[in-house]
């Protein structure tokens, strides 16, 4: 089973920045000849916001010569409950009629898939609690299946005991719960992207991959962490185990968010300072 994940291609309509690594991208994903393409989030520029990004975003994935399944990104459905753009039952039903639904699970080859939401981990609500009932039935159901995991998020940064990493990666709750049952169900694989990072790694038996995004890298205005910054793909080959090649694509352009960030993803300006 060859499985090809790409992630981060932060399409739009309206803003084309990093449209023009799509057909680079589509293209040397049809070479592969994969069995199946998994998106782990952030398809959109803002979808979370605007439905024509996401719609955009499904035509292109629709494009593509193999089946695909597709997770939310923070950029499709929003974030953490005190950023701009908070996770919600509106956006999150935006997704399952535009996208699909945004946790899934797919039997193939004696492997089970399973698709999360990472975006609603943390946040204590019923969704959160929902996911996690329907986690364990789903790990627990596998019989004797292999299992790989996708998510949006990575699991840690650093070290699986770190505290809140806020934007970056699973809250320490949550990541607990999943470290728990991924040592309890065997679970051989974590697979995420948000980082903009390449990076392999393994905690406790499961094999951990930040996949590189296709639309562009991240300069001095982010944290340095592990990994390179690179643009590609992954591709994971499931037999019995799972073997994981980290593809650099020399024919996308390489885009810093660091040079449009203002035009892309102009941050919100500061309070005004009350007078003392």
């Amino acid at each position: 089973m060859k499985i090809i994940q790409i992630t981060d291609t932060h399409l739009s309509p309206g803003k084309e920045h990093f449209n023009p690594n799509w057909a680079p991208l589509a293209q040397w994903v049809t070479d592969q000849k994969p069995d199946l393409i998994i998106h782990t989030g952030d398809l959109s520029i803002d979808g979370a916001d605007i439905e024509d990004d996401l719609a955009f975003s499904v035509r292109l994935l629709n494009e593509l010569t193999a089946p695909v399944l597709s997770l939310p990104g923070n950029h499709d459905i929003g974030h953490m409950p005190a950023s701009p753009q908070p996770v919600n039952a509106t956006r999150i039903d935006r997704w399952r009629e535009m996208v699909g639904p945004d946790r899934w699970f797919h039997d193939v080859d004696g492997w089970r898939l399973v698709g999360l939401n990472s975006l609603i981990l943390g946040n204590d609500s019923l969704e959160e609690a929902a996911q996690f009932d329907w986690l364990e039935d789903v790990l627990d159901e596998a019989a004797d299946r292999r299992i790989a995991v996708f998510a949006h998020k990575p699991l840690f940064v650093d070290t699986a005991d770190e505290g809140e990493t806020g934007y970056w990666s699973v809250r320490p709750a949550p990541r607990k719960k999943l470290l728990a049952l991924f040592a309890e169900y065997d679970v051989a694989l974590h697979a995420s992207g948000h980082l903009h990072c390449a990076w392999q790694g393994a905690h406790n038996g499961t094999s951990l991959v930040w996949a590189p995004a296709s639309s562009f890298t991240v300069g001095d205005m982010v944290p340095d962490m592990p990994g390179k910054r690179i643009l590609g793909a992954a591709i994971h080959t499931l037999t019995d185990t799972v073997k994981t090649e980290i593809v650099e694509i020399d024919t996308l352009s390489r885009f810093v968010l660091d040079d449009v960030i203002e035009e892309v993803y102009p941050r919100a300006p500061k309070a005004p300072e009350s007078a003392a």
